[in-house]
């Protein structure tokens, strides 16, 4: 692992490029209403319930990582946030994606989910939220 030595977040890939302290975590909440704060920091809970996570604010987005990034909060609207899960693979039979796209050039299929609310995330997406982790371990 290799550690940043300006923001301390650490990469598998040595001197890895990333958005250095561009965007804080508050850049990103500021501003939003109290129920998209609230599912934010629920999302947040519930991945520390599968293992340890750091949150990473990047120039666009929210990551979230075990060892390798798991998750990213691209958008945090009015009253949701959409969330996009990378995988290797596509994982066409489920309910809760509401759109899936291969990552140009790569083996990489991003899977979309939107949060509205607190009971969105249930054992489908916990599910996926597990697998996004375990392949990020």
């Amino acid at each position: 692992m290799w550690t940043c030595p300006i923001c301390s977040q650490q990469f598998v890939n040595n001197n890895q490029s990333h958005s250095c302290k561009e965007k804080e975590l508050p850049d990103f909440l500021n501003g939003k209403t109290a129920h998209t704060i609230s599912l934010f920091w629920y999302f947040v809970e519930a991945y520390k319930k599968i293992g340890k996570v750091t949150i990473h604010p990047t120039k666009s987005m929210i990551a979230f990582a075990a060892k390798t990034r798991i998750a990213y909060v691209t958008r945090l609207g009015k009253d949701f946030i959409d969330i996009v899960f990378p995988f290797q693979e596509q994982h066409a039979d489920n309910l809760c994606f509401h759109k899936i796209a291969q990552v140009p050039g790569t083996r990489q299929f991003n899977h979309h989910f939107r949060m509205q609310k607190k009971e969105d995330i249930n054992e489908e997406i916990i599910s996926y939220m597990k697998l996004a982790y375990k392949q990020g371990q």
